[in-house]
């Protein structure tokens, strides 16, 4: 998993309370667990005009010219904001694979649905809960400059454009995962000469239950 501290990119707003993994990522597209690949895909019915499956060449599919993944001013963007509840619904972890594999590597919004929140964390996206009043104010300011960038920094916790815009809390043990770029693998993987040691000790007093 990529480490994440400091993070700098043009802001996508996604203007919709109650997006659930669903919508993130439609369910005919879970058949992989490859992690990757899933870019193309993201919000995939409100993407395209027409029904998307596996396989499709996305370049010849008919776009959503109003969707805001569509528009040029938000080309290469890799923050998304949105409105309450982000990532509702069924405890997909596609989700946050299609948002990570599109570009995305933080998620600011209201509040989000638990499970998703936890998800994000293991694939290297910071999702952060700001106010309603905050949200606004970034909605606005997104709205009214076209290329609008913000920048996040985990260790001081702090979100800047050209002045602070908002402190965030952050779970400390998360922060640490992200920051060292550690997933659930790479922790147990921290433990790897103890596990080993531990492997051989239990087939020296219990040899019958070593594999032929």
């Amino acid at each position: 998993m990529e480490p994440l501290n400091l993070h700098k990119g043009i802001v996508i707003p996604l203007d919709r309370a109650n997006v659930d993994t669903d919508a993130i990522i439609p369910k005919q597209f879970l058949k992989s667990i490859k992690k990757s690949g899933f870019g193309p895909n993201l919000f995939d019915e409100w993407r395209y005009l027409d029904h998307g499956e596996p396989g499709l060449d996305n370049s010849k599919r008919k776009i959503n010219k109003d969707f805001v993944l569509n528009l040029a001013r938000y080309k290469n963007g890799s923050i998304l904001i949105a409105r309450e509840n982000f990532g509702c619904g069924s405890s997909r972890e596609h989700a946050p694979w299609a948002l990570l594999d599109f570009g995305i590597r933080v998620v600011i919004a209201s509040s989000f649905a638990d499970i998703f929140y936890g998800n994000c964390f293991k694939n290297g996206i910071l999702p952060i809960t700001l106010e309603k009043t905050i949200m606004d104010q970034v909605f606005t300011k997104v709205q009214n400059k076209v290329g609008y960038e913000i920048t996040v920094n985990l260790e001081k916790q702090k979100i800047y454009d050209d002045s602070e815009i908002a402190h965030f809390e952050i779970d400390s043990f998360k922060k640490s995962c992200l920051m060292d770029g550690l997933d659930d693998i790479g922790l147990t993987l921290k433990n790897k000469i103890d596990i080993q040691n531990f492997e051989k000790k239990y087939q020296e007093i219990f040899p019958w239950l070593k594999g032929g």
